[in-house]
C-alpha cells in the first residue's frame, strides 16, 4: 500500500544511524520530515543534507523531526552523519521498504544507461501521522527552505 496525501501513513519500523529503531507510531506528536536521496557522500545528496542540517534549530522550533532515507548501508550512514555533522538520524532502507511504501524508486538514466534509482523526494507527516505534503523530483537548491516553511505553517495549524 503507497502513501496518499491526507492519509494516515502506515506504521514502520526502520534501522538508523546512532543504533535508533525508529518507528512512526512512536513519534506521534511531532511532525516528521522524511527526505529520500540517492546516495550518501554525493554532491547533490551532501548539499540537501547540509540544508537540513543547517535549518535543523528551526525545525525543532517548528516540532518537526528530520530523517534522511537512503538505500546505503548504516555503515555509510554514519560515515556520512559523521563528517557532515548532521544533528539527525539517517535510516538505512536497504531492502527498500520505504522506498516502496512511498512510491521513490524510478527508471532513471546514466550515461546512456537505465537503472532503477531513488528519485529525490521529500515527505512531511503532521503529528497525527498523515501525510500533508510531498515534494517529488526534488532539485536541491531552494527546497529545504519550503519544507521549512511548510513544517512552520502546519505546526501552527
Amino acid at each position: 500500500m503507497a502513501v496518499t496525501l491526507d492519509h494516515a501513513v502506515p506504521d514502520f519500523q526502520a534501522q538508523a544511524t546512532s543504533g535508533q529503531q525508529v518507528q512512526l507510531s512512536a513519534l506521534k506528536g511531532q511532525q516528521v520530515v522524511l527526505y529520500f536521496y540517492p546516495k550518501d557522500s554525493t554532491p547533490g545528496c551532501t548539499t540537501e543534507g547540509q540544508g537540513f542540517r543547517d535549518q535543523y534549530p528551526a525545525f525543532q522550533a517548528a516540532n518537526t523531526l528530520v530523517f534522511g532515507v537512503s538505500r546505503d548501508g548504516l555503515k555509510s550512514h554514519e560515515n556520512f552523519k559523521a563528517k557532515q555533522a548532521f544533528p539527525f538520524e539517517l535510516i538505512s532502507d536497504k531492502d527498500e521498504t520505504l522506498c516502496q511504501l512511498f512510491q521513490v524508486i524510478k527508471l532513471k538514466k546514466l550515461y546512456g544507461k537505465e537503472y532503477l534509482g531513488v528519485d529525490r523526494s521529500t515527505f512531511l507527516i503532521d503529528r497525527n501521522g498523515v501525510l500533508r505534503q510531498e515534494w517529488r523530483g526534488v532539485k536541491v537548491p531552494g527546497h529545504v527552505d519550503a519544507v521549512l516553511a511548510a513544517a512552520q505553517t502546519l505546526n501552527q495549524g
